[in-house]
């Protein structure tokens, strides 16, 4: 009976890897949201817990694949998230360690130049790249502009943010923002084309993806939708905010609107790809570029976890994350092992065949293998994040993760027992501690100083100011 029950274990394991040969250069289709909470999509609610805004094309991601609980970004903010998962690699490497500012003439003030993005590393094995929405990786038009790093076709927007509704946006050329906060109010681009959007931008978005997979669903494609929902500012369709009448916090309520219409974008964009028999062979993820936003008036929702946006706690940079390939990832697998937005890279990377990133090894490991469970190890002994200006750092090891900033002295925790990290453990396991400082040491040995003044690292000693003094106990 033993031996029985080895044969047929064995076969289902060959008949995993016998799937994947088989949909070798699947498509590719990364969703990413901005400031989204941990809870804020319905498959990270706890069972038997009613969702506060149900996310069901989003959840079905997850149950026709997998969500994975324990899902990191490299950084608790946009820009350098966004980075690090463009490149496969941390964004320290290459010195890009705040958010970039608005510039259009500084070549240095967004994506390395002697680093390679995603597309540039799928274009050579025959996708056709494509970026909808939020860019944030540099403004310079002929260096630092998605088509001219690897992409094949833009529509959206260069800048950190935008406002939402076509009436706001009072500036035709989005070239001629003179600062951040301004280049909200733009016009968007199609390519290096300025265009008028004429709906809801989520909408608008949706809709520019949909016409991407229709036209090329004949050829291998990465598509990035890159939304900026539900980043601030606060806006939404009156239809959508009548939905949730019941929330009495004015900006919980339109925030929620602003997830719920993505999500229903989200299921025009499935339903488009089960429409065109490209569900089968394209693998989806979908995840946020770092936490939810809590400080001051909180708007998200991280559930369980402490903190979000901007700190170094688990609601700053642990993520909602499902990963979808039907035929290949068995539906409703549950996925607890530490996995990181890098692995989005290097996933794609070890199916296609794409070439190295210029000789410089990926971070991001291909993940397939441990969603399926044909590899029983874990995708990354350690992960890591370094918040420059702040002089902070946290390490994910195992069971433990150490929080290290220059204002107080490190903390130890066990985030698989105590999510909320509410029990610091230096006391009960110093030699624990002494070991991850060590190899946070290490890495942080081969990181560059920041490349660009940008948000968020213009002035560290300014920055540090903000918060000397401040309680770094949990709430």
């Amino acid at each position: 009976m033993k031996s029985i029950i080895k044969i047929f274990l064995l076969s289902v394991a060959l008949c995993g890897v016998a799937n994947v040969q088989a949909k070798s250069k699947p498509n590719l289709l990364v969703i990413m949201c901005d400031d989204l909470g941990y809870a804020d999509v319905s498959f990270n609610v706890q069972d038997g817990v009613e969702a506060a805004i149900p996310t069901p094309n989003i959840d079905s991601i997850a149950k026709s694949g997998a969500k994975c609980t324990s899902a990191y970004v490299t950084y608790p903010a946009c820009g350098p998230s966004r980075a690090g998962f463009m490149a496969g690699r941390y964004q320290d490497r290459f010195g890009f360690c705040g958010n970039p500012t608005y510039d259009i003439h500084d070549e240095t003030v967004g994506f390395s130049l002697e680093e390679k993005t995603l597309a540039e590393a799928l274009r050579p094995v025959g996708y056709y790249n494509g970026i909808i929405g939020k860019w944030h990786l540099g403004a310079v038009k002929d260096k630092l502009h998605p088509l001219a790093r690897g992409f094949d076709e833009f529509y959206g927007h260069l800048n950190g943010g935008h406002r939402y509704f076509p009436k706001d946006l009072k500036i035709k050329d989005p070239y001629s923002a003179p600062t951040s906060a301004e280049a909200y109010k733009t016009w968007l681009l199609h390519n290096h084309k300025a265009v008028l959007p004429s709906k809801y931008l989520t909408d608008e978005f949706t809709d520019q993806a949909i016409s991407f997979v229709t036209r090329n669903k004949e050829k291998p494609f990465f598509l990035f939708l890159s939304y900026n929902a539900p980043h601030a500012p606060l806006q939404a369709p009156q239809e959508y905010i009548d939905r949730f009448s019941h929330v009495k916090d004015k900006d919980r309520r339109v925030y929620s609107a602003m997830v719920s219409n993505v999500d229903d974008n989200v299921g025009r964009l499935l339903n488009t790809l089960s429409e065109k028999n490209l569900d089968e062979n394209t693998l989806i993820f979908f995840l946020s570029d770092n936490g939810g936003k809590v400080k001051k008036k909180p708007t998200a929702n991280n559930g369980p976890l402490r903190g979000g946006k901007s700190n170094p706690w688990e609601g700053g940079i642990r993520v909602p994350f499902a990963v979808q390939w039907k035929g290949v990832i068995p539906p409703n697998t549950i996925y607890d092992k530490p996995v990181s937005s890098l692995d989005i890279f290097g996933t794609i990377a070890e199916l296609s065949g794409a070439p190295e990133n210029r000789g410089r090894p990926l971070d991001g490991v291909n993940i397939i293998p441990f969603l399926t469970g044909q590899n029983k190890g874990i995708p990354h002994e350690q992960l890591f994040m370094r918040k420059h200006a702040y002089g902070s750092y946290t390490i994910r090891r195992g069971d433990y993760k150490l929080v290290i900033d220059k204002q107080s002295k490190p903390e130890l925790y066990n985030v698989t027992d105590d999510i909320s990290e509410t029990k610091i453990l230096n006391d009960q396991m110093p030699e624990r501690v002494h070991e991850l400082n060590g190899i946070i040491k290490t890495w942080n040995s081969g990181l560059k100083e920041p490349v660009f003044e940008g948000e968020g690292n213009a002035s560290a000693k300014a920055l540090m100011q903000k918060v000397k003094g401040k309680n770094r106990r949990p709430n």
